[in-house]
């Protein structure tokens, strides 16, 4: 016999997901999409997805531009985000995102500026995976961000800004990769700045190289131990 999700999951597959935050009626992002399969009351916010995946995936969501690619990228998460909630793992998880901001997303749009020497300076720092190493790479990131904004408009300021208040958090909680998720958002609105009227060519194999890098990301969260 069919589980709650499994039906759910069924009819959920006639939907797109949709940007924004929605009240309940057939519309979802693709939190709202994860509180509705598991059986919760409404939220983007379910008790049953960890809050850390939970919040980097409400601005992703909200960040692409199509509920085609929301449907492509997102919807097959779905199912796998239901029970990975576990408070011992959120350090763990932020630890996972940051590490992929700073060595992966953050170099991948320098790169797109014309800024080889900052983009390789950041993806030669060793795995981010405590706290404490987070002192160690204040000052290369602060000399790459004043490099960038000599390039770049700004939004990319205010990514950085959202960066560095995620770095120097207490603590590794959805407010913090809500920090995080703003940085996204930043970045990507300057690098479409950057790239002006040829923006569609020039961003796309960065768009999907970090597409495809950030669906695995999430999987190595989902998986995480």
């Amino acid at each position: 016999m069919p589980t709650i999700i499994e039906e759910r999951l069924k009819k959920f597959e006639k939907w797109s997901l949709k940007q924004g935050a929605h009240s309940p009626d057939s519309t979802f992002c693709v939190m709202e999409a994860v509180a509705y399969v598991s059986g919760e009351a409404w939220s983007d916010h379910p008790e049953c997805a960890c809050p850390i995946i939970s919040a980097f995936l409400r601005n992703w969501n909200d960040a692409l531009p199509s509920d085609g690619e929301r449907d492509r990228l997102l919807k097959p998460l779905i199912p796998l985000l239901v029970n990975t909630r576990n408070k011992k793992l959120e350090l763990k998880r932020g630890l996972m995102a940051a590490d992929w901001l700073i060595r992966v997303h953050t170099p991948a749009w320098l790169r797109l500026a014309g800024l080889i020497k900052q983009a390789e300076s950041l993806e030669q720092m060793p795995e981010i995976t405590a706290m404490k190493k987070f002192p160690s790479i204040r000052g290369p990131l602060e000399a790459i961000r004043q490099d960038s904004d000599a390039a770049w408009d700004a939004a990319w300021a205010a990514a950085w800004d959202a960066a560095g208040a995620a770095a120097g958090a207490a603590a590794w909680d959805a407010a913090w990769a809500a920090a995080w998720a703003a940085a996204w958002a930043a970045a990507w609105a300057a690098a479409r700045a950057a790239a002006g009227a040829a923006a569609g060519k020039k961003l796309a194999p960065t768009v999907l190289a970090l597409q495809q890098s950030a669906l695995e990301l999430v999987h190595r969260m989902i998986d995480a131990k």
